[in-house]
């Protein structure tokens, strides 16, 4: 980075916003960066017209358009919830937006009444595992080769973490 660069770019700023069932298309775009069985905009929208589906959305907000960092969709139900799926764009990686966007979950998780929230995770993915695991999660089972990705199976870790 030059010293230009050092002096004149400002850090990406974020806010964490509820989700909008309109944020269906700007979701679809992020989660299809991140996985490789992208879920679409009226898949978003469908989650995102049931009771028990909420999640957050982190918008930039010294730029240009507001572009979207990340976001988080789970539900919660009977006392348990479980996050959906989460996703942070590449360009925003390490700077706290998956942290950010978790803790707002699991916030409102605990006032849905939840007692415990589950996920699961690719055993592959590092990055996640490390983000979970700070957060409190541990591992209560395995999904083996539940996951496919360039014809490549993997097994999917069930993590849990109370919320009492």
């Amino acid at each position: 980075m030059s010293l230009t660069d050092f002096f004149l770019r400002k850090p990406p700023e974020f806010e964490i916003f509820p989700i909008e069932p309109e944020d269906g298309r700007v979701l679809a775009s992020l989660h299809k960066a991140r996985f490789a069985r992208a879920w679409s905009d009226g898949e978003f929208h469908s989650l995102l017209s049931q009771d028990t589906v909420f999640g957050f959305i982190a918008w930039q907000t010294n730029a240009s358009g507001r572009p979207a960092g990340g976001f988080v969709l789970a539900r919660a139900a009977a006392g348990e919830a479980e996050i959906l799926t989460i996703g942070v764009d590449t360009r925003f990686e390490r700077a706290g937006l998956g942290w950010r966007l978790m803790q707002a979950a699991l916030r409102e998780a605990r006032m849905r009444g939840s007692q415990e929230i589950f996920l699961e995770v690719d055993e592959g993915n590092l990055a996640a595992l490390r983000l979970y695991e700070k957060l409190g999660f541990a591992k209560v089972g395995e999904r083996k080769a539940y996951y496919e990705q360039a014809g490549r199976r993997s097994t999917a870790l069930v993590m849990r973490r109370d919320l009492r």
